[in-house]
Order: C-alpha cells, then structure tokens, then sequence
C-alpha cells in the first residue's frame, strides 16, 4: 500500500467553502480512482491560516499514477484552488506501507 500525503493552507473565513470544494472535487476524484483504498481529509486552525492536510491510500503505484499521472510526486490542482490557497505543496510525499493493524 502506498500512502499520499499533501498540504494547504486558506485563509480561516474560507475553509469551509474550501472544505465544500474539495469535497466535490479533489474526494471526488481520489475515492473515485480505481485502486484508491481510502482517504483522511483534516483541516485545523494553524494562527492565521486553516491548514488542510490530504492523506490518501493507494494499492499500488499504478493506482497513484491512475489519479495523479506519470509525475506523481506533483501535486493535482483544479480551477479554483487559486481563489481558496494561501499557500500550497505543489509536491506530495509517498510512503509505502510496511506494518498496519
């Protein structure tokens, strides 16, 4: 199992906005993805910014290039996260998946 992990930040009047729009875009998409095994999306109040944190699991490397395409160490964007975003990763970390209960 591969894990994919990635961070965001929006301003705090527009997290919950921006928590509706990944909820129909960016879930969409990852639980949709044929091998996606599960995603985590979390937010928490970070000072002056709400900072996102995506963890999704994928049954193969195949299944992370399924969504993400052949850079998958690149982050996936889409249209309107310019107008939520602070900040951003425009990369991604993988781990594989040793032990788990």
């Amino acid at each position: 199992m591969i894990v994919r992990t990635w961070r965001g930040w929006t301003r705090p009047a527009d997290a919950a906005a921006y928590e509706d729009y990944l909820m129909r875009t960016g879930f969409a998409e990852y639980t949709a993805t044929p091998g996606n095994q599960g995603a985590y999306f979390t937010r928490r109040e970070a000072g002056e910014r709400t900072e996102f944190f995506l963890i999704t699991f994928w049954e193969s490397w195949d299944a992370v290039r399924a969504f993400a395409g052949e850079d998958p160490g690149r982050a996936v964007f889409y249209p309107e996260d310019d107008s939520f975003l602070v900040d951003r990763e425009v990369t991604v970390d993988h781990y594989e998946v040793f032990a788990s209960t």
